[in-house]
């Protein structure tokens, strides 16, 4: 199980657990005046959950998840890819 805890990275660190950065995607070039969304990407990248969102709203879906449901991840990764959004394998790359 992943639970997500923070956007920034964590002070103090444990031997026994693995720490990763949030899911972002870079946001496509159709946006204009995007220059930092978040202050803990780098320019033109958004965190995937902001990214859900737009989607969400583009396609006029009413769907609504709330605790153990989930909507169909597929459909929404690929309307994400069709909307221009790109994913964004590691922040240690940009």
């Amino acid at each position: 199980m992943f639970i997500p805890f923070s956007q920034f990275p964590v002070k103090i660190t444990r031997k026994d657990c693995f720490y990763l950065t949030p899911p972002a995607m870079v946001a496509p070039t159709s946006f204009e005046n995007l220059h930092s969304c978040e202050n803990w990407l780098p320019r033109r990248m958004m965190s995937a959950w902001r990214v859900a969102g737009i989607v969400h709203a583009l396609e006029g879906w009413n769907v609504h998840e709330c605790g153990d449901k989930l909507f169909d991840v597929e459909k929404v990764w690929q309307a994400s890819l069709q909307h221009g959004f790109r994913p964004l394998p590691s922040l240690a790359k940009v």
